[in-house]
């Protein structure tokens, strides 16, 4: 068993990490910069994220990565150093995370479309994933953490990657919005076709990440575990972002996103965290509710 599984059944809630790209920007990346460029070029300064989630409370810290395919590199001209990105993000945050906390390698979409709506071929899609998780495999990361997806066919061949590249457990996290139809993604999955797909690929952990403030994420992981027994991973945003002054702002507080994590546990999460505007204060506030909801259990024991 991996030591990713191994921490879920000892604990059955774990602290997640939250948003990366605001605190980079606040940290001086330019908007419209490639974040994982940082990797090489500023990697004191990214390392300082995971070190402020972990003294926040986390468990697990993400990396710096999302963007790392050679799909989406291929924009800022990095196509041909996503290896090298990759492997330096996950060692980033391996050096951070130390033995004692995890890291979750970041996998994020290609925003390519895969034939016929699009004109890449899944093979062409899984390769470009193999280059980016073979990078971050080797250089440290614990799991494999496919996250942001809205196309079951897109995140597949991220599956496939993970697989023929590494032998470590693989996350998959799609992100749904509400429509007359309930929760559906972009390509319109729903819950049930997520699960039903992923659990026949033999993807080790489901869940949800981004599109919805913590209420919305509650009722997606209760349709989750409606349908599965496997662990179920929750980051949502602070909120729905909401224009203010020019400015997209996430209006969920930490103590508002804290006091939902309840509701969290009670619809079935197993890995609790959070996507865009939450920072370190909000995991803080997530890591003290979750603390006392397991000295709860214990004392009930």
């Amino acid at each position: 068993m991996s030591k990713l599984l191994d921490l879920i059944k000892e604990k059955s809630l774990v602290i997640s990490d939250g948003a990366w790209g605001t605190l980079l920007q606040q940290k001086g990346l330019p908007p419209g910069g490639c974040p994982e460029s940082w990797n090489i070029s500023h990697a004191d300064v990214v390392r300082q994220i995971p070190e402020q989630y972990i003294s926040a409370g986390a468990e697990v810290v993400l990396t710096n990565s999302f963007g790392g395919s050679p799909f989406k590199l291929d924009l800022f001209g990095l196509a041909d150093s996503a290896y090298n990105l990759n492997f330096a993000a996950a060692k980033i945050s391996r050096e951070a995370a130390g033995d004692t906390v995890l890291v979750l390698a970041s996998v994020g979409p290609t925003s390519k479309f895969l034939a016929p709506i699009g004109d890449v071929s899944e093979k062409e899609m899984i390769e470009n994933f193999k280059i980016q998780i073979k990078g971050l495999a080797e250089g440290g990361a614990d799991a494999i953490l496919i996250e942001t997806m809205s196309d079951i066919g897109e995140a597949n061949c991220a599956v496939k990657a993970a697989r023929e590249v590494c032998d470590l457990p693989v996350l998959v996290s799609m992100t749904l919005e509400k429509g007359k139809k309930g929760y559906r993604t972009l390509m319109g999955n729903s819950v049930e076709e997520i699960v039903n797909f992923f659990t026949r690929e033999g993807v080790d952990i489901l869940g949800t990440n981004c599109g919805n403030g913590t209420a919305g994420i509650v009722e997606i992981v209760r349709e989750f575990r409606q349908l599965t027994d496997k662990p179920i991973v929750a980051h949502p945003n602070a909120g729905l972002p909401i224009v203010q002054d020019g400015e997209t702002i996430f209006p969920e507080r930490p103590d508002e996103m804290a006091s939902l994590v309840p509701d969290l546990v009670d619809a079935g999460a197993n890995i609790i965290g959070g996507c865009c505007g939450t920072g370190p204060d909000h995991i803080r506030a997530i890591s003290q509710q979750i603390r006392t909801i397991r000295q709860y259990r214990e004392n009930l024991q």
